[in-house]
């Protein structure tokens, strides 16, 4: 019986409780949510994992993808890259390998860390199919299902997994083109193999099949978003709400199955469209959990697109994202090394809060920091900041001769001049 199910008997489970202590919130809350499909909790029968609820009501959540390239196969570095991301502070993690053994890198993966872990199956039967058969265009469907059964049994508990496009989602791209291409790695890998066997997505084909597979170990479905834009001037476009609908009404039916279903959205979207999509995307899929990439707010950034994603995802999260997909300072560039992934994760943890002081009005913490600024009560402020290492690291390296103050004010220091005014009055 599937969590979902377990739900809908009205049966509150040990990471439903769980999860309602961590976000304040009632367990049948969470039940009534799963239930209805607006939270998902990735479980894994073959892992036990750091529990996370995502959804409506509750904190959104920060996603850290890492992974291996055809360039650069270090498989210790990923390890590295996973615990990083941990320790600032991810919620979930995703394992995007494309380069080295498959298998060896996703098993060390999971094994390093505590935390939900996510994949992209398609990535591994694509790859498999041109390192045997010259071209990603001689993937077999078998495979393709396959993997995805050897990936969950492994530990992997939600994947994205491209539903979405079908031979219709292709025509609108093709009679609409785009300005910044495809950059979905999956819906290249698929629009290829697609068009030169003439064939329907198997995933949107055999969907059925694909339930089977997701049911019988309890992996949560993120729709994948292999129309994304990979420019903001290509947001919004014709083939991504065309793959939306599919996907809206393929996660309604794995809901339905008793799967639980996350909904992914775009990568690149300007400031005055981020509203638009996450209540576009909302609406259409039934309020279920809304997977935000990013979003980058403009393509002129390189080497700064961990802030350029920062800025979109608590716009994101304020309007009702529930999940947000990190982007490193290294996104367009290179391979995220292991300070990448640690200053993606912490951009994005502090663009989620943000978001959170909006959609959820939660700003216990940010009041209890005014109150120990004003009192100059600086363990209050380490304690309370969101990376205390590096907050109590700054103020070490320039200590002031005044420890109540700082060296940005140092003897004229505002707060410090007012307390003892406002202390003589009384």
């Amino acid at each position: 019986m599937s969590i979902v199910e377990d739900a809908r008997r009205g049966i509150i489970t040990e990471e439903m409780k769980v999860v309602a202590a961590q976000e304040g919130v009632t367990e049948d809350y969470i039940r009534r949510g799963i239930a209805a499909g607006h939270i998902v909790i990735p479980v894994s029968p073959y892992r036990k994992v750091k529990v996370c609820g995502i959804g409506e009501g509750l904190r959104t959540k920060v996603n850290c993808s890492i992974g291996t390239s055809s360039d650069i196969v270090d498989v210790d570095m990923e390890v590295e890259k996973a615990k990083a991301g941990e320790r600032a502070g991810a919620d979930t993690l995703m394992e995007l390998s494309t380069g080295g053994d498959f298998f060896d890198i996703r098993r060390r993966v999971v094994e390093a860390t505590s935390l939900s872990v996510g994949s992209v199956p398609l990535y591994q039967a694509f790859i498999e199919a041109a390192r045997k058969d010259g071209a990603v265009i001689h993937m077999r469907e078998d495979d393709l299902f396959r993997i995805t059964a050897e990936q969950a049994k492994l530990g992997t508990n939600f994947m994205a997994i491209h539903t979405g496009i079908n031979k219709i989602t292709l025509e609108r791209l093709q009679r609409q083109g785009r300005h910044g291409g495809l950059c979905s790695r999956g819906g290249a890998f698929l629009t290829a193999w697609m068009l030169h066997n003439d064939k329907e997505n198997p995933l949107f084909a055999e969907f059925d099949y694909l339930c089977e597979i997701l049911k019988e170990h309890e992996v949560t479905l993120s729709t994948g978003n292999g129309m994304r834009a990979g420019a903001v001037h290509d947001a919004t476009d014709r083939a991504q709400i065309q793959e939306l609908i599919i996907n809206a009404e393929l996660g309604d039916k794995a809901h339905e199955q008793g799967i639980q279903v996350i909904v992914e959205g775009p990568g690149h979207v300007p400031v005055d469209e981020i509203e638009t999509n996450v209540k576009l995307m909302k609406r259409m899929s039934g309020n279920k959990p809304f997977y935000m990439l990013g979003p980058i707010v403009t393509d002129i950034a390189p080497g700064y697109d961990d802030r350029v994603a920062a800025i979109g995802a608590a716009m994101s999260s304020s309007y009702g994202a529930d999940f947000i997909c990190y982007v490193t300072p290294a996104e367009h560039l290179a391979l995220p090394n292991v300070e990448d992934v640690y200053e993606g994760v912490m951009s994005s943890r502090i663009a989620a809060h943000v978001g959170d002081m909006i959609k959820l009005k939660k700003r216990d913490q940010d009041l209890a920091m005014g109150h120990a600024r004003r009192d100059l009560d600086w363990d209050a402020q380490y304690n309370l900041a969101i990376n205390p290492e590096r907050a109590r690291k700054i103020r070490s390296e320039r200590m002031p001769a005044d420890r109540e103050a700082c060296t940005m004010c140092g003897d004229y220091c505002a707060l410090k001049i007012a307390n003892k005014v406002i202390k003589k009055l009384n």
